[in-house]
């Protein structure tokens, strides 16, 4: 590409489409998941902090290993709804769904 040619701009949807997968194929459904994930883990980690919390503490809490917790906030463990919702809790944080439609 010579430098004064440019590339059309594409939307991160598109570059999943290309790199990932498009939407219902098991390989964008599973990046989908472990992004979600991965988000999930890191605001339990960071409310975590912010209460002065160790991951043995909220483990307690919980009633779960520090592994465990470190594997949530990691998003190396696909954790159940149930679990999540009783970690926020724990940290005295409110969950908010919002579902869309996207059809």
């Amino acid at each position: 590409m010579k430098p004064t040619e440019f590339q059309p701009l594409r939307t991160l949807d598109e570059m999943k489409n290309e790199f990932v997968g498009i939407r219902g194929t098991a390989e964008r459904e599973a990046y989908e998941h472990a992004l979600r994930m991965e988000v999930i883990g890191n605001q339990i980690k960071a409310l975590r902090k912010k209460r002065g919390m160790t991951q043995g503490d909220l483990g307690l809490l919980l009633g779960v290993q520090k592994a465990q917790i470190s594997k949530l906030e990691n998003g190396t463990h696909s954790a159940t709804i149930d679990t999540i919702l009783r970690a926020f809790r724990a940290l005295n944080a409110e969950v908010l769904f919002q579902v869309r439609d996207l059809e």
